[in-house]
């Protein structure tokens, strides 16, 4: 599995349509995909899951962003939700011959949270099938969230996700690793503790500590210790820290602090900096409304990212749905 920030072909989006994932405010959900599909086109090709029916008012509103859509291709591909790096397809590379394939793992929406989910399981083998590349299929809970990658053979996870009951609980841990191992050419797991509040998917990495390098981390830190996220992500610090790369070397780690927290309804939300995604060319960053922070973590992940260009993207009430830029992507690699 190549790293994100290795270059692309392009970023599959599922356009957005169920409501119940932004209660109450879902108006404006589309109008944000499409200001993302705009920045994304400016890059590279978008490739877009929409059933048929949702299509032509999709490209109205892609259009109307001034999105490249000579870049942009929709597939009748019907899905129950948007969350693309989930339910995607996770795509390897054969760095000998260049063949990209995808891989099809089980998806039962972060451990069958919300019904009905079967459309969005089919995404990767229709994916497969229409770019006619190979499928390997695999019977394993496994979603692109949950894990991230240096392109080199390590991978990270949390051990409150990949180990949950409600994912794969006939497997051991180290069932897991071998599966890793065995489909996406991982040499090495890394486990961190847990992920933040409010996140429904049970620890997700790409809230809290992703690779920005080979051998760097860019981990998610909460300054404030009354919040409960602060405990957290200390802990999950320390792991980061007596992590050592293959040569026995410590890794690199950028502190990313996290947003002052939104709360919609009573609930916390899992807003993060770290679910920032990489394209060629540029880096898309999660803003939340907090100007002081989101500067600060526009100008960290782009330091992180030198030569990119830094693109802020108001993901204020896409949050609301529980998930920002990385959880409605899927990068597939050139």
């Amino acid at each position: 599995m190549p790293a994100e920030w290795e270059p692309q072909v392009a970023i599959w989006l599922s356009w957005p349509h169920k409501y119940a994932s932004w209660p109450r405010q879902f108006r404006p959900i589309s109008y944000i995909f499409a200001q993302i599909v705009s920045q994304i086109s400016r890059f590279q090709e978008v490739r877009i899951n929409a059933a048929a029916k949702l299509q032509p008012r999709a490209k109205r509103f892609c259009t109307a962003a001034g999105a490249d859509m000579a870049r942009v291709t929709f597939y009748d591909h019907p899905t129950n939700d948007a969350w693309c790096r989930d339910h995607g397809p996770i795509f390897v590379k054969n760095d000998k011959t260049g063949e990209v394939a995808i891989t099809d793992w089980v998806y039962n929406a972060w451990g069958d949270k919300y019904l009905p989910y079967d459309l969005d399981n089919q995404i990767p083998p229709s994916i497969a099938r229409e770019l006619k590349l190979r499928c390997f299929e695999k019977n394993m809970v496994l979603e692109g969230g949950s894990i991230d990658v240096n392109g080199q053979g390590l991978l990270l996870t949390s051990e409150q996700c990949l180990l949950n009951k409600n994912r794969n609980p006939q497997l051991k841990r180290e069932q897991i690793e071998q599966n890793l191992k065995n489909y996406l050419g991982i040499k090495q797991v890394f486990w961190v503790g847990g992920g933040i509040i409010g996140d429904d998917t049970d620890g997700h990495i790409d809230d809290t500590t992703r690779f920005f390098k080979t051998d760097g981390f860019v981990a998610c830190v909460e300054p404030n210790r009354r919040d409960p996220n602060h405990k957290i992500l200390s802990e999950n610090l320390e792991r980061l820290r007596s992590f050592r790369t293959p040569a026995g070397k410590k890794f690199s780690i950028v502190e990313l602090p996290m947003p002052k927290p939104i709360s919609f309804q009573g609930q916390q939300v899992p807003a993060s900096y770290a679910n920032f995604f990489t394209i060629n060319g540029a880096v898309l960053v999660p803003q939340f409304r907090k100007p002081k922070r989101d500067a600060e973590a526009r100008e960290i992940v782009g330091s992180c990212f030198p030569g990119r260009e830094v693109i802020g993207v108001d993901c204020y009430y896409l949050i609301l749905g529980l998930g920002t830029l990385h959880c409605i992507s899927q990068q597939q690699p050139a």
